[in-house]
């Protein structure tokens, strides 16, 4: 097992690309000039990797990805790959090299389908045809088959025109979902795909598995190709609030089915080893437990056993190998994001990467001996980098935004540790706004996350940077609650919403304050989405320390959240009784009992199609605040969900953060002609 850490020197070296004269700060309109890479994928000689690139089309107000290819040694400058046009992800690499597939739909409105591009020229053609297109594909290990994951239903054999109602009918607990909105009939489920198929009819593509009540998932060809590891939960309560996913090995040629894992709640990322005889996987044996590896062979002889005893990591991005006894993944701890490798034969494990960024999206290609990641930090947003295997010599091989930061002035970010008042540990951060002058006072703002099982870090935020440019400083911190510092520490927030998290919170606000004078602590704002939108609200109900506040889809009434909300009731673990058994619980911990109390300004921005915090908790807040005569405005976002800030409408992406800073210069700069983003 590689043990060697990337050192922080190296680290340092390659993001030294930063301009020593740059002319303005990020402005959020700078969002439209964002390119963003992703989907990092080795050659199996090594020698080159492919990858996408997303921009945004301003015109027709949407992102479109290509496909690129750059050499793994930096000796030429990356070409790109896939035409003009159209938007294309996802690349893989047949297992001899000389062709290269992904996901396009290149005849809108068709669903996305598998394309191949052969690498020694010509066009590339398509070669599944799924009725509803394909999400995701794995090349077979012979090259000429495809697994793919596409969606089907009973629907599918009945036109839209001949459809007696266009009624949405239910009869599970479970029929809506934030990303993809209103249930449908149609369920994800394996399909093997001729992968030498030219304009084939659809007969060429095989429904492998079938089921109305359940999705299967993360398909996984066995090292001889005669097998595939999915994931799925065959108990029939998938939409019933179930949590029993399972590890599944199938014939892929068809036939029955093999239960790998053994645990009554989930169990994912199934990954082969190299002699194809056991299979790795994540499993939980009880509900928010963080998961865990287990081995368990391929055959289903025997049960799984856990691989290791104590990862305190939330674990995700799993590969096997290099080598027959080495798993790495992917984990967020303290503020980053690391690389880990996992000795299976010592049961011990140690991160491959390390230093003040966030590592990821990473590839392995063991018989070339190297290791290909994307990386950022709190002022370069992601690139490609290639290393050994064991983390050394890492190189810069992209520079996708380099002709943009070439004109920008970035801020930095300082950590700023401190304890709570019962404490308790916390990671504080603080960015000194751009143009910063000893002896001059500046306005703060106070972000808090989402989650909260997330955390905030090292690695980059568009608004920040924003908000610096504007001349205020930034405080975020990750209280209990936060992932990245342990279960214990993760689990925290039990019972205690709004409890010891907003102690955390004001506490690392008091730090900062005593730490730096030169912040204003008279000019103090506060913003957040979702669980930051909930502490938000919690905030101004509990304190008139801040001048103004904008909150993002946060909740504001827990009682009526649940049961509106895409996840039904889902609030127990945290209240640790469901609503009706703990009413007075969900009841105090809602921002809503405490509305009589706020003073402070407040704009709510909230989501037309927001099924995670249903749109009813903003106005439910913005009703309250106007009926206590609290200065207040609501912003409603047609056509976008919960995650307007990340994937909505990039125009709407924007003026998002464009309503946020309207806010902050109307109630802390005291700026009475800011004009309201919408203004003619």
């Amino acid at each position: 097992m590689s043990t060697l850490r990337l050192k922080l020197p190296a680290l340092a070296l390659m993001f030294v690309c930063a301009p020593l004269l740059a002319s303005r700060g990020v402005t959020a309109e700078d969002y439209f000039a964002f390119r963003f890479i992703a989907d990092p994928a080795i050659s199996p000689d090594g020698r080159q990797i492919a990858y996408t690139v997303t921009t945004i089309d301003t015109a027709a107000n949407r992102r479109v990805s290509s496909v690129w290819v750059v050499s793994a040694s930096g000796g030429a400058e990356p070409r790109q790959l896939s035409a003009e046009g159209f938007s294309s992800s996802a690349p893989h690499w047949s297992p001899d090299g000389t062709r290269l597939a992904f996901l396009s739909s290149r005849n809108p409105p068709a669903a996305q389908q598998i394309w191949i591009l052969r690498l020694d020229g010509g066009e590339a053609h398509q070669v599944s045809h799924l009725k509803n297109g394909a999400s995701s594909f794995q090349w077979s290990p012979d090259g000429t088959h495809f697994v793919a994951l596409g969606r089907s239903g009973p629907s599918d054999a009945v036109p839209a025109s001949a459809r007696k109602s266009d009624v949405r009918h239910y009869k599970t607990i479970s029929y809506k979902f934030n990303d993809t909105g209103w249930y449908d009939d149609k369920r994800s489920h394996l399909w093997v795909i001729d992968a030498g198929a030219i304009n084939a009819a659809t007969d060429s593509d095989r429904q492998l598995t079938s089921g109305d009540d359940w999705n299967d998932t993360d398909p996984q060809w066995s090292p001889d190709g005669l097998r595939i590891a999915f994931v799925s939960d065959r108990t029939g309560r998938e939409y019933e609030e179930g949590f029993n996913k399972d590890v599944w090995v199938i014939p892929a040629g068809g036939g029955s089915l093999t239960k790998i894992s053994d645990h009554d709640f989930e169990d994912t990322s199934p990954r082969w080893s190299p002699d194809g005889r056991r299979i790795v996987f994540l499993g939980k044996t009880k509900r928010r437990q963080f998961p865990q590896f287990y081995a368990a062979p391929s055959d289903g002889s025997a049960s799984s056993k856990l691989a290791i005893g104590d990862l305190d990591l939330i674990p995700t991005e799993v590969h096997w190998g290099p080598g027959a006894n080495e798993v790495r993944f992917a984990a967020g701890t303290k503020a980053q994001t690391q690389i880990f490798s996992l000795d299976l034969g010592t049961r011990r494990f140690a991160p491959v990467t390390s230093g003040e960024a966030a590592f990821h999206a990473f590839d392995i290609n063991e018989k070339a001996g190297i290791m290909a990641w994307l990386s950022n930090t709190f002022d370069k947003m992601d690139d490609l980098y290639v290393s050994s295997l064991d983390g050394k010599d890492a190189r810069q091989l992209t520079h996708v935004n380099a002709k943009l930061w070439s004109d920008l002035d970035v801020a930095h970010v300082e950590r700023v540790p401190y304890k709570s008042t019962d404490g308790w540990a916390i990671d504080g951060f603080l960015v000194k706004p751009l143009g910063w002058q000893p002896g001059k006072k500046y306005p703060m703002i106070l972000s808090v996350h989402g989650g909260p099982a997330g955390q905030y870090g090292v690695d980059w935020y568009h608004e920040f940077q924003v908000y610096a440019a504007k001349g205020w400083a930034v405080f975020f911190c990750n209280p209990r609650g936060s992932t990245g510092y342990g279960e214990k520490f993760e689990r925290g927030i039990v019972n205690n919403w709004g409890g010891m998290d907003y102690q955390d919170i004001m506490s690392g606000v008091d730090a900062v304050l005593k730490q730096n004078p030169w912040i204003d602590d008279q000019k103090l704002g506060v913003t957040g989405g979702s669980y930051g939108g909930f502490m938000t609200n919690w905030i101004v109900g509990h304190t008139n320390r801040f001048r103004a506040a904008v909150t993002l889809r946060g909740v504001s009434n827990f009682i009526s959240d649940d049961g509106t909300r895409d996840g039904a009731y889902g609030h127990e673990d945290d209240f640790r009784g469901i609503l009706f058994d703990a009413f007075d619980q969900y009841w105090d911990a809602s921002p809503l009992k405490y509305a009589k109390n706020v003073k402070t300004p407040t704009l709510i921005l909230h989501s037309d199609n927001d099924f995670r915090v249903p749109i009813e908790q903003g106005e439910q807040w913005f009703r309250a605040l106007k009926h206590y005569g609290v200065n207040t405005e609501i912003v409603f976002f047609p056509r976008e969900n919960h995650n307007l800030t990340r994937t909505g409408e990039p125009k709407h992406l924007v003026e998002s953060l464009n309503w946020q800073c309207y806010w902050f210069q109307r109630f802390l700069d005291g700026n009475a002609a800011a004009k309201a983003p919408d203004a003619e």
